[in-house]
């Protein structure tokens, strides 16, 4: 990992943000001519120092690095399909090219909710099928690049489903050259949406994200990569619906947990929400990313998120670091259990993921790695223990039944079957005539004296009856 790297930030705009951190090392064609410069060195640079606050709600991300540390074009390391393919060490040491004889995510659809994803690059031929865009500024299939990092959606797809380049490899899916996914065999259906702008033609996150998860499960998407990211755990109630929809039609999300290098120390939304499988990320040597990555409860699993490659748009590459990463290669994985394992639901898919993952860190699942490291092989090839309960990512529908019951109404159909506890009643309610007091007459003390006066009277009648009474029964009981 370059210096450039380990030196990344973020700061906030409106809107979500793409959670990968800084692109770094030349962007070459694969004749070798440069196509296009990274965001994080065709904009203004800032020093971390003068970075604004992280925003309360969800929003952007736009690398910064040091002024001292941006490397000129000179500077920075060339990479071409050759080396692009070579850097990928993923591929062996998490298992990936032994689980290609098991499956290669064939009959697959990984939607991908991005920034846009280029299908004309040389790797993704053939790879990119329908798309869509959610933002109202994107192209109508979904691979126009938009945003603060237009390259960030081609690079998540590539390393999920990316087929390489030039002739086939003996015994491997694919080209032999550029950047092959982890799940070759696998569809990419792009969902464009634009993130880091405040632009009046582009419409809301909260109108985006929930359009986006919609349209790929109706769509056909298998699986949905999210990698998009919050400094808050919370999210609009406008998303509830969708991840609940995707839930409920068997759709596994796939949400990367964010970077602390983008200021994100905390897991934030989507990948808080229930159902989602969320991934952190690891170094080469197997630790929890210092930059790339962050903590959270809810995070399920951690894969590679330093040192990778991605192709972006054109017939470029380049190296990054970053969650972004780690999720499309779990996205990958998922793909490749569901082609050999077809009947599983997507909760059965996620345990597969996380009963074979490598425990790290603490005992158990813990903050950093989840229930461990990946384990592609073990995934798709191992025999894991029964899955227990609903499955290890909670439910979506339950916790919209407890957490928004105050906002539920009543359907029809409770409303039909409910006896009314009275009759409807149509009649306008008329109001009384109205009633003197008696005390503003004068009569109330008249009143009172005449009530006294009868209830003497009555006292007095039934002594004197009472007494005769005993009068008469004493004469009769001497005779």
């Amino acid at each position: 990992m370059c210096k450039t790297a380990r030196a990344t930030a973020g700061v906030g705009l409106a809107g979500l943000m793409v959670v990968t951190g800084a692109l770094v090392g030349v962007v070459v064609g694969t004749n070798g001519g440069a196509v296009v410069a990274t965001p994080a060195h065709a904009n203004p640079v800032v020093p971390q120092q003068t970075q604004q606050p992280v925003p309360d709600g969800p929003a952007p991300s736009i690398p910064i690095t040091d002024p001292t540390d941006v490397p000129t074009f000179d500077q920075m390391r060339s990479l071409n399909a050759t080396e692009a393919r070579a850097a990928e060490y993923w591929l062996d040491e998490y298992g990936v090219r032994d689980a290609w004889s098991e499956a290669t995510g064939k009959g697959v659809k990984i939607a991908v909710i991005d920034t846009g994803v280029d299908g004309s690059h040389p790797d993704l031929k053939g790879a990119v099928g329908k798309g869509t865009d959610v933002s109202g500024v994107g192209a109508s299939n979904g691979q126009k690049g938009l945003g603060a990092e237009p390259p960030h959606g081609t690079m998540v797809a590539s390393v999920a489903a990316g087929r390489g380049h030039g002739a086939a490899s003996d015994g491997e899916p694919g080209g032999s050259t550029g950047v092959i996914g982890v799940a070759p065999g696998a569809e990419i259906l792009p969902v464009s949406t634009y993130l880091g702008t405040e632009r009046d033609d582009v419409r809301s996150t909260d109108e985006q994200i929930p359009d986006a998860v919609r349209w790929a499960v109706d769509n056909g998407a298998d699986i949905i990569n999210m990698s998009v990211g919050s400094p808050q755990q919370t999210w609009p109630e406008s998303w509830d619906s969708a991840f609940e929809y995707a839930e409920e039609k068997g759709v596994l999300i796939i949400a990367a947990a964010g970077n602390r290098g983008n200021g994100i120390t905390q897991v934030g939304a989507p990948a808080t929400i229930p159902s989602v499988l969320t991934v952190g990320g690891v170094d080469r040597n197997g630790q929890a990313g210092q930059e790339s990555s962050s903590q959270g409860i809810s995070i399920a699993v951690a894969a590679p998120s330093e040192d990778l490659v991605g192709a972006v748009p054109g017939d470029g590459y380049s190296e990054w670091t970053g969650t972004s990463a780690a999720a499309p290669i779990v996205a990958g994985t998922a793909a490749l259990i569901m082609e050999k394992y077809p009947n599983l639901s997507a909760q059965g898919v996620a345990h597969r993921i996380t009963a074979s993952a490598k425990d790290a860190g603490a005992e158990g699942r813990d903050p950093l790695y989840g229930y461990g490291i990946l384990d592609v092989k073990a995934a798709v090839t191992s025999d894991v223990a029964p899955m227990e309960g609903d499955g290890p990512l909670g439910s979506m529908a339950e916790w919209v039944q407890i957490h928004r019951r105050h906002d539920a109404t009543a359907t029809s159909t409770a409303q039909a079957s409910a006896m009314p506890l009275t009759q409807e009643v149509t009649a306008e309610a008329q109001a009384p005539d109205p009633v003197v007091p008696l005390n503003s007459t004068g009569a109330l003390p008249i009143v009172i004296l005449v009530g006294f006066g009868v209830l003497i009277a009555a006292l007095t009648g039934a002594a004197a009856w009472h007494i005769r009474w005993l009068l008469k029964g004493g004469r009769g009981s001497k005779s």
